[in-house]
């Protein structure tokens, strides 16, 4: 479980990454910080 939401997290981001370079910022930076939260290694959601 926990490399699936390793995964899922840098999906997001990586995708928050690219909506910031396509000037969809807030919509980018929400999914960063989605991905920061779900993420094992930050605040998980689920534990």
């Amino acid at each position: 479980m926990e490399f699936i939401l390793w995964i899922l997290a840098v999906i997001l981001v990586v995708y928050g990454i690219f909506l910031l370079f396509r000037s969809r910022i807030m919509l980018g930076i929400l999914f960063i910080i989605v991905g920061l939260l779900v993420g094992p290694g930050g605040v998980s959601v689920f534990t």
